[in-house]
């Protein structure tokens, strides 16, 4: 597992998060040592997220990403993640992300004080728009056909740290342009596509309070969309082009039970 630790008074709005500490850790699951990220955020955040456990808009005190093995088709992934967090001390309302993606090679990046922190395995490469298979399919009905078909974890996952409050349409925003700068950094790593079709993406802003209004705007134009925009582009791009490199060397070899070096600290993403 891999902490992200903050003090608890928080950051002071326009400067790095203190105290952010990389750790990782593991679990055995299926047969193998898999490893998980997590946020350890506490109280003062709100996020914004598609996850499968916490998804949706409201505050939120921690951020969890679960490596699966691949072909992964539990029909409860929120449970298991929800089991997963309890198991890792985690109390409270959180948002939960999973991927087959390996979580120890994250990337992360700092600009202006927002982090990103990114997972990605590019093994199903697709464009958002793509023509109707069948071409016959009435308007929504391939939303009802997926809605009993098993969960698929996410391959590129973004978690985006914002040190301001911002109003709930700019979290949104936010939101927004964190997948807008995933699309131009694939572009940019060589990639012909949008994405996968089970990304996911968090984005966690502070609560306001006396003394930190919240900021309306989020797009790549405003002050923290712009900063958020540079810090998901560099760390998905990164991510992008170590996913090619591992993919060129073949399947890494597993083992079946922790091992010392699956747990220790990383350090921090330097600043840009």
């Amino acid at each position: 597992m891999t902490l992200l630790r903050e003090e608890a008074r928080g950051p002071e709005e326009g400067c790095p998060p203190p105290g952010v500490v990389v750790e990782r850790s593991c679990r055995t699951e299926d047969g193998a040592c898999r490893h998980l990220l997590v946020w350890r955020a506490g109280p003062g955040w709100r996020m914004v997220s598609s996850a499968v456990l916490g998804g949706g808009l409201g505050e939120r005190h921690w951020v969890v990403n679960a490596q699966v093995r691949a072909g992964y088709a539990r029909m409860d992934p929120d449970r298991h993640l929800a089991r997963l967090a309890a198991a890792h001390g985690l109390a409270g309302e959180g948002v939960g992300l999973m991927t087959a993606a390996e979580v120890d090679d994250v990337t992360r990046a700092v600009d202006g004080g927002v982090t990103a922190v990114v997972t990605s395995g590019i093994g199903v490469p697709v464009w958002a728009a793509a023509p109707d298979p069948t071409g016959t399919a009435p308007a929504g009905a391939s939303a009802r056909a997926g809605s009993a078909a098993p969960y698929v974890p996410g391959t590129v996952n973004i978690l985006a740290v914002v040190p301001a409050a911002v109003t709930d349409a700019g979290l949104v925003n936010l939101a927004t342009t964190a997948a807008e700068a995933k699309v131009q950094a694939l572009l940019d790593a060589g990639y012909d596509c949008s994405g996968t079709p089970s990304d996911a993406v968090c984005v966690a802003v502070r609560t306001p309070g006396p003394g930190r209004p919240a900021e309306p705007f989020g797009g790549p134009r405003s002050l923290w969309g712009a900063r958020l925009a540079r810090a998901v582009h560099r760390a998905v791009r990164e991510g992008a082009e170590r996913d090619r490199e591992r993919r060129a060397a073949g399947p890494a070899p597993g083992h079946p039970a922790p091992l010392p070096g699956c747990r220790g600290v990383l350090p921090p993403a330097g600043p840009r």
